[in-house]
């Protein structure tokens, strides 16, 4: 793959490539863009068929972050990190802690904190070289597990979306289809579940489909046929890219507002797909926010309350978005990059602004 002109697509401001063969790291760190504040993102550990894929994957989820912190209205620029490999395998206190170092050397230019295929243990051994890390546990004087509060704000998002289709925030009653239940899956199957709605849920992990069926009354359907469930919303949230040529003709909900990251295949031509289908889409890095926001809030020593209730903004973010689309006859994720860049551009021209020549 041609890096150079690959990042350029991307605009990103630097890429770092990490190896350190004693431990068996191979990892990348993508900066995306710094005008808002510090690089945040969190780290993937993930078997990539290749480092193309793996490079790809940690361009396009940074980007994402980007926009992500300016639609939340935080300080913070756009990061992320992949570390190459089976998180079941080939984990270890030395690969974590030799990655640390890596984020260290970068200067608090990144802030790394916990994705898919990391927890909280993780980021408490990469804290044992960098402070330059979020989302370590509460023994270690963090905050622990963000998903809760990534849950809490896509479980406002889905109210938003029912607002705007449905006339009512109500969700009492409504059918969610919820695609993968991970660690913010399976907060979401509760507060849905708490106000009144129903699910049905799709997972590889057998024993957690079991548990939230036991509990919750979740309806079990296999990994393919979820794409298919007649229901009010479609809640993607596990891996990216799953909205595609082959899903969304499948599509049987007026409504996709789910956690995963870069749902959206491809965002121009997927996102007038579903317009054209009159499926109302809340764009993926705008309605998963919360755990950005809750590692904000640790970055300035705020409660998870505080972060709990900022994460309840993402219901009037998503408004305001929505009718920006309708107003301008756009796709709900171009209006949400629009918001996202006006913000930037906002920001950038303030800096502009002090940088240039004093008048007395």
């Amino acid at each position: 793959m041609p890096v150079f002109s690959h990042a350029e697509n991307y605009n990103h401001e630097q890429v770092v490539f990490c190896r350190d063969d004693e431990s068996g790291l191979k990892a990348i760190i993508a900066i995306h863009d710094t005008t808002l504040g510090p690089a945040l993102g969190g780290c993937r550990f993930y078997p990539y068929p290749s480092e193309a894929d793996a490079l790809r994957d940690v361009l396009r989820l940074s980007r994402g972050m980007t926009y992500k912190a300016a639609c939340a209205g935080l300080n913070l620029g756009g990061g992320k990190a992949v570390i190459i490999g089976n998180p079941r395998e080939d984990k270890s206190e030395a690969l974590l802690r030799s990655f640390g170092k890596f984020v260290n050397s970068l200067g608090g230019r990144y802030i790394t904190a916990e994705d898919s295929g990391t927890a909280v243990s993780d980021m408490d051994f990469i804290s044992m070289e960098t402070d330059h890390v979020c989302g370590v546990s509460m023994f270690a004087g963090g905050s622990g597990d963000p998903s809760p509060v990534t849950a809490w704000g896509v479980f406002h998002g889905i109210r938003a979306a029912c607002d705007e289709v449905f006339g009512t925030a109500d969700v009492a009653g409504r059918k969610v289809a919820i695609q993968g239940v991970g660690n913010v899956g399976v907060h979401l199957v509760k507060y849905l579940h708490d106000a009144g709605a129903t699910t049905v849920i799709a997972d590889v992990d057998d024993a957690r489909l079991k548990q939230l069926s036991d509990e919750h009354g979740s309806e079990v359907v296999g990994v393919d046929d979820i794409y298919g469930v007649q229901a009010d919303v479609f809640a993607p949230c596990a891996m990216g890219a799953i909205l595609n040529d082959t899903t969304i003709p499948q599509l049987k909900v007026p409504i996709i507002a789910g956690g995963s990251n870069n749902q959206l295949e491809n965002m121009p031509r997927h996102g007038a797909m579903l317009r054209e289908r009159e499926i109302l889409y809340a764009p993926d890095y705008v309605i998963n926010a919360g755990g950005l926001i809750n590692v904000y809030a640790e970055l300035r020593d705020a409660p998870r309350e505080k972060a709990l209730r900022d994460a309840e903004n993402i219901y009037v973010t998503l408004r305001e978005i929505f009718a920006l689309a309708s107003d301008r006859a756009i796709t709900t994720a171009e209006a949400s990059n629009l918001v996202a860049e006006a913000r930037i551009q906002s920001i950038s021209s303030l800096s502009s602004f002090h940088q240039g020549p004093r008048t007395r």
